[in-house]
């Protein structure tokens, strides 16, 4: 049955009041004889139509601590709830519970989630990206249409992964089969290169001869020799109106790199330090996560996860490509509408 609306309520009472009954006003109403009947109970004990005070716990927090405790997460979000509700006494007396204090937030629609990390940005770093933002901020899609994005990344047989949970006993927490091992430099790993455009899909390159250690990982001549020199140097050859966008990694901007890119008259396009966001080719990275996480064998070894790469990038379809690199306007939009900051990119 429909619960009555407090006007309602009233159209009920002045109609018993002028000596309808009960059972024909809750036949127009929709509703139960009982309900009329009660209200007219209730209408004649306190002479109202509101409901009775009804029993239960009552709150531990006033209006006031209320206001209190969201303007303080408001102000300091990463405080925590519990130690909130330690400096919180409550109208029992006694501190409140780091649950009620999560209550309160929630009520004024403040939840707790994971926040999203990012890489520490100065003045100095904001001022270059909004400048850069500016300047890219009216290129049409012809112009973005010769402008090859390019990056690394890094993919491991094992990687931490904060979201993964456990089903088991209480006190079984170091058990074997509850443990989740992982080998401190992620275990067999895969370097590669890769680069887009609008209709280009270039890679992977597989870097060969690199891992931990110091003097292990991708420097300049390593660079030049497995990627700058058999793969983009032909490729642009071969599509001479390109422009090359690279990061400001140390292989990139290193003087033999930058000499080798001269040499062979390969436009590169100006990049503001510490911007991924504003590299598309970054979210292809992340679907090419996601279907490694998904593959089925999983690999266990560094050529299986060399063999699944390249598998994976062959299903890559050109319509994901694209829609990437037609993201660049919307992500110089976010970048000056953020003040050279972070944006959600």
């Amino acid at each position: 049955m429909p619960r009555l609306s407090a006007i309602d309520r009233e159209r009920a009472i002045g109609q018993l009041q002028a000596g309808n009954r009960p059972a024909a006003i809750a036949n127009v109403m929709g509703v139960a004889t009982s309900t009329i009947c009660r209200l007219w109970t209730r209408f004649q004990a306190s002479g109202s139509t509101r409901d009775g005070a009804r029993s239960g716990r009552p709150r531990v927090t006033t209006a006031r601590q209320d206001r209190v405790i969201y303007r303080q997460h408001l102000r300091q979000p990463f405080l925590p709830a519990t130690e909130t509700s330690r400096n919180t006494v409550g109208t029992h007396g006694a501190p409140i519970s780091g649950t009620t204090t999560r209550r309160r937030l929630s009520a004024n629609h403040l939840y707790c989630r994971r926040p999203a990390r990012r890489t520490l940005l100065t003045a100095q770093h904001r001022q270059q990206r909004l400048q850069w933002g500016h300047q890219h901020l009216n290129w049409n899609q012809r112009q973005w249409r010769d402008i090859h994005f390019t990056d690394e990344s890094r993919y491991c047989i094992s990687h931490a992964d904060g979201r993964i949970r456990v089903w088991r006993r209480r006190n079984q927490r170091y058990a074997a089969n509850n443990i989740l091992q992982h080998n401190a430099w992620g275990g067999p790993s895969v370097m590669i290169w890769g680069g887009i455009g609008l209709n280009h899909l270039v890679g992977p390159v597989v870097f060969q001869g690199i891992g931990p250690g110091r003097g292990n990982g991708v420097n300049a001549q390593r660079y030049i020799n497995q990627v700058l020199g058999p793969t983009v140097v032909p490729y642009f050859q071969l599509h001479g109106n390109l422009t090359f966008q690279q990061d400001n990694a140390r292989p990139h901007t290193a003087r033999a790199t930058t000499a080798f890119l001269q040499q062979n008259n390969i436009r590169v396009m100006p990049w503001p330090s510490l911007s991924p966001d504003m590299n598309p080719i970054q979210h292809l990275w992340d679907i090419l996560q996601r279907e490694l996480n998904a593959f089925q064998p999983r690999p266990t070894t560094a050529p299986q996860l060399e063999q699944a790469i390249r598998q994976i990038w062959t299903t890559i379809n050109m319509a994901t490509v694209n829609r990437l690199v037609r993201s660049m306007r919307a992500r110089c939009q976010a970048l000056v509408s953020a003040n050279g900051g972070h944006t959600r990119y």
